[in-house]
This record gives structure tokens, sequence and C-alpha cells, in this order.
């Protein structure tokens, strides 16, 4: 449904997307995840056409979005991060006003304005101002005008945004179930979200694309990541020099805590043999007693921190 390669977009010197190149497939939904400012909205504009790119090409459903703008963007319902409402319009006003600009013959226009605001539960308020609706409403109406006319590609810009916990749960549920018959890009900073609600995620970090698998696969290629975290009695210079000194252990901090201890942080791949172990030996060894050891596995947020740290960006 959608091939993107090469795609580049410059302002002056500053690179707001570098390089990406990926594919969308039909019937799948894909959550585009990243930082503030990582690139995510720029991304989104230039698949939309809003943007043109500096260099790289986007395809959508066969057509080039630079040559046959026209045909592309008929694919492709679109609600950005801030929904492009008219406040002082009624509900249904507004969805009329939306389907006059995308086109949609009188015969059908009616049916579609009903079906898509049966679909995100905003029939009921159609005589309203959208200036008196809640910003759940309004998301949602920003969602309605998206899904106006069933493209076969809805691309969603932080559609969370703003919403508390109980509109979350409603938008999430929406985009579930629009997901069965429409090829989705959602965007968001919020992990939590885009690993409930999509079949595939790609994390984008200062404009680059890191990473792009299924949830699932990026869980496994980060399995065995565990963190260690201990306290111990002995010198702050020392007990670094040891751990250092350890090859199985990676990103070793060591900080000082009360007088004559020191807390340890420090990461470590699973083995057959127990690292623990050995620095229980170790420790023992240098008669520097461990007061406390714990260990627990990188979340899902870790990975998400591991793999948009600078220092760890394009390891997956």
């Amino acid at each position: 449904m959608i091939e993107v390669k090469n795609l580049t977009k410059k302002y002056g010197s500053h690179i707001a997307v570098e390089d990406l190149t990926f594919h969308v497939k039909k019937g799948e939904i894909y959550g585009f995840l990243g930082p503030n400012g990582a690139g995510k909205s720029t991304t989104m504009n230039l698949l939309t056409g809003y943007l043109g790119a500096t260099h790289g090409k986007i395809t959508i459903n066969g057509f080039d979005v630079e040559k046959k703008s026209k045909e592309a963007k008929r694919s492709i319902g679109y609600l950005p991060e801030i929904p492009p409402l008219y406040q002082d319009m009624t509900v249904k006003e507004y969805m009329i006003f939306v389907s006059q600009l995308k086109g949609i013959g009188k015969k059908e226009r009616k049916d579609s304005i009903e079906e898509a605001m049966k679909m995100t539960g905003i029939a009921h308020v159609e005589e309203r101002l959208i200036r008196n609706l809640s910003k759940g409403y309004k998301q949602r109406i920003g969602l309605a005008q998206a899904i106006l006319g069933f493209p076969q590609i809805l691309i969603l810009d932080e559609p969370m945004v703003g919403l508390d916990p109980k509109q979350m749960m409603e938008m999430r549920d929406l985009i579930r179930s629009l997901g069965k018959k429409h090829t989705i890009i959602l965007s968001s900073h919020i992990l939590s979200e885009i690993s409930a609600l999509c079949d595939h995620i790609m994390i984008i970090s200062k404009g680059r694309l890191v990473a792009s698998d299924t949830p699932e696969e990026l869980g496994r290629k980060m399995q065995g990541a565990i963190t260690l975290t201990l306290t111990i009695k002995g010198k702050e210079e020392r007990v670094q020099t040891i751990f250092s000194s350890m090859p199985e252990l990676k990103d070793v901090k060591v900080e000082k805590a009360k007088e004559g201890q020191c807390n340890v942080t420090a990461a470590y791949k699973e083995e057959k043999e127990d690292v623990r172990e050995k620095v229980f030996e170790k420790m023992a060894l240098e008669n520097m007693p461990i007061l406390e050891m714990q260990s627990s596995k990188l979340s899902l947020e870790d990975v998400f921190l591991e793999l948009t740290s600078e220092e760890k960006e394009g390891q997956l």
C-alpha cells in the first residue's frame, strides 16, 4: 500500500527526516514510534503530500505522491495531531463541508456521513457546535473526517494526545475496529498504546529509522537483556574498577551512597552461567560485601530507550 524510499526532509541545515526507507502492507496497523521531535509528524506530512520531500520517493497505492498527487491522496484519510476543525460549525455542517472538499458525490454523501458519524460515536451530537464539545469528542470528529469516503489508508498523528484514560480506551477500541477494514499508520510517543494496537512497529529517532519489526520480534531481539542493581560496601573508585573489568557487564554505573557504600547498575545478557554468581565470587575475593542485589529484565519501555538513545541508534 505504501512504499517509501530514501526519504529526506531538510529545513535549511536542519535534517528533520533522514534517508527513511520502509513499506506498509495492506490490512495491517503500523505504529510509528519515537520521542518528541524525532520526525514523526514531518514524516506523516510527507506521506500525505502536505509537505514536499527534499529527496526520496513515496508511492501510495501505486501512485507517486509528487507526480500523481490527487490520485495518491484519494487513498488517504488523515488525522493531524491538531484536528482541522471549524469551531463555529455544527458537527453535521462540518462533515458536509469535508465531504464536499473530498469530492464525494451527492448520492453517496448522506450515507457516507451517517456511517462515519456512527462508527466514531458522534451521531448524537451532530447538531451541536464543535466548540462546545470535549477534547475527546473533537478527536472523534477529527477521526470521522479522516474516514469519510472510506479511503483505504488512514494516517493518524498522535490520536491519543490530550485524552483522559477513559477517552484513550474508547479511541483505542475505535482504531482497532477500523483496522479490520483499513490499513492504518498510527504515530505516537506512548509505547503502551503502540504495542497494544499495532501489528508492526517502526521506531524513529533523530529523523532516522532505528528499528522496524513486529512487537513480538522486537521483544525477542532484546530478550535476555537484564539490569543488575547492587549496593556494595566499599570505595566507589575501587568498585568501579572491578566492575568495569568484567566483560560480561555493560553500561556500568557506580554512584556513592551512604558513607562507605555505593550503588551499582549494569546490564548483561542472559547466559547459561549466572552472572550474579560471578559478581558474588568477585566481590567476596575483594572482601567487599554485597548488601543488596536485584536483577530485572528490560521492559518494552527500556527497549525503546535503548533504541532511541544516541549511542544505541541503528542497532536493530
